[in-house]
This record gives structure tokens, C-alpha cells and sequence, in this order.
């Protein structure tokens, strides 16, 4: 009894499904683009974002200009969002924007455009084109509609478009001293702190600066290496100086300490 209950709720879903696909085909077939237009509205309001974008794709060309273009675009962008084509949405957001620009959804189609781009940006491990794309786009947007009620979720946008780009920043830092590039690496500490100046990074790279200054001199020609052990004092200073109470300091002055060393037997073995 149980099995055959199940074969019999089986076979009318089967018969739904295919009712329900016999129904869509008959819409696509249709040529008039009204039926197309109110059937992906109806589509639409029941959340079936996939069904509507393929009538919306259908008869965009068609109703493009008229009246009706406007929905079915905006509509269309939503559907592609919503369905995680964010790229997609994105692109679409962008040219409803610039199609309809005095429209009451133009703002709205401009945040989205921005929203989508930063939804899709992967995480700080990747590249992050997209990331910086979006976050321009939203400042863009900002300066154009200061007073939006999308504003405080824009803001909040950029300031998680930042971190992800300050940690980027970092790992890159990071990993050439992981690497043992270290002349690269004190480049990239400084660049970092001139691209991310109120980074809460900057105490540790600021340490990490002298440690690779330190390797750099150790590895270094003889001739090379009183000048990069005093650029290891400077360092330690600029860390002394900008964070006092640093728990690196400790370390870092053993650096300090070997630097000095290192110096004056250079000098005496060269005197």
C-alpha cells in the first residue's frame, strides 16, 4: 500500500511538471509579446525569477523604448541577481541606468549596480579587481546621491571593500618575507603603510620592516651591509617612535642590539 501511494504521488508530480513546462513552451511560442510581458510579471511576483527572465530576455528587444521596456528591464536585472548572476545583474542594473536615467528606479538601478559588483568580489586571497571596481562605483554613487536611503548600506559597502583590500595589502607584504624576497618586502611594508595609513597592521609590518632589513643585511656583499644595518636601526627607531608601548619592541631590539654589532665589527675589520 505504502509503495503504491508513492508511485501515485510520483506520477502527479510528473504530470505537474510536465503540465506546468507544456504551459511555458506554449508561452514562448506565442508571438505576442503582451502575453510574454504579463505571464513574466506573474512569474515575477511568484518569485520564479528563472521562468521570467527567459520571457524578459525574449521580448527585451521588442518592448525596448516603449513603456513597458522600463519594467522589464529593471525586472530583468533583479532576476539575474536573485538567481546569483551577479556579473550578469550587474551589467544589466547599469544599463538600465543609463537607458532610463530620469527614472524613479535610477537610483536604485545604480546602487544595485555597485551592490552586485561587490557581492560577486571573492574573498582577499583572490584577485581583487572586482572588489576595487565596486568600491569606486559606490563612492561614485554616493557623490552623486549624498542624500539616498541606499547611502548607509553604500558606506558600509566601501568600509568592507577596504578591509578586504587592506588584508589583500598585508598578505601580499607578508608573503614576500615568508618568501625570503626581503628587499621586496620592505618595499611593500612601505607601500603598504602609504596605501593603508590608519591600518592596525602597521605595528606588526612595522616590526616585520626590520626583521627583513636585518635578513637583507645578513645576506648581503660585505660592501652592502654597514648600510643595511644602519637602515635596520633607522627601522627600529621609526618602531620605537610610532609605538612605544609595542609588544615586538622586545625582539626587535635584539635586532637593534646585533645591528650595532655588526657595524662596529665591520668597521674594525675594514680599519
Amino acid at each position: 500500500m505504502v509503495r503504491t501511494a508513492k508511485v501515485g504521488v510520483g506520477l502527479v508530480v510528473c504530470v505537474l511538471l510536465a503540465t506546468g513546462c507544456s504551459k511555458f513552451r506554449k508561452l514562448q511560442k506565442s508571438e505576442d509579446w503582451r502575453i510574454k510581458y504579463d505571464a513574466g510579471l506573474n512569474y515575477y511576483n511568484k518569485k520564479d525569477y528563472y521562468h521570467t527572465a527567459i520571457l524578459f530576455e525574449e521580448i527585451l528587444p521588442i518592448v525596448r523604448g516603449l513603456p513597458e521596456g522600463e519594467k522589464v528591464e529593471f525586472s530583468l536585472a533583479y532576476c539575474q541577481y536573485y538567481e546569483r548572476q551577479y556579473l550578469l545583474a550587474s551589467n544589466q542594473f547599469r544599463a538600465f541606468y543609463e537607458t532610463y536615467g530620469r527614472s524613479a528606479q535610477a537610483q536604485e538601478a545604480y546602487f544595485m549596480y555597485a551592490y552586485s559588483l561587490y557581492v560577486v568580489a571573492p574573498g582577499s586571497n583572490l584577485d581583487q579587481t572586482s572588489t576595487i571596481e565596486g568600491m569606486n562605483a559606490m563612492q561614485n554613487f554616493i557623490n552623486q546621491y549624498p542624500d539616498s536611503e541606499f547611502r548607509e548600506k553604500a558606506n558600509q559597502v566601501i568600509i568592507e571593500s577596504q578591509q578586504k583590500l587592506e588584508k589583500k595589502g598585508y598578505d601580499n607584504a607578508r608573503q614576500y618575507l615568508k618568501i625570503k624576497s626581503y628587499k621586496a618586502a620592505v618595499i611593500a611594508f612601505d607601500n603598504f603603510k602609504r596605501n593603508f595609513p590608519d591600518s592596525h597592521y602597521l605595528e606588526e609590518l612595522a616590526y616585520l620592516k626590520v626583521v627583513a632589513e636585518f635578513r637583507l643585511a645578513e645576506q648581503s656583499f660585505s660592501t652592502l651591509q654597514v648600510e643595511r644595518y644602519n637602515s635596520v636601526i633607522i627601522f627600529y627607531q621609526e618602531l620605537v617612535d610610532n609605538f612605544p608601548q609595542s609588544d615586538y619592541l622586545k625582539d626587535a631590539e635584539k635586532l637593534y642590539s646585533e645591528s650595532q654589532a655588526k657595524i662596529n665589527k665591520l668597521k674594525n675589520d675594514n680599519s
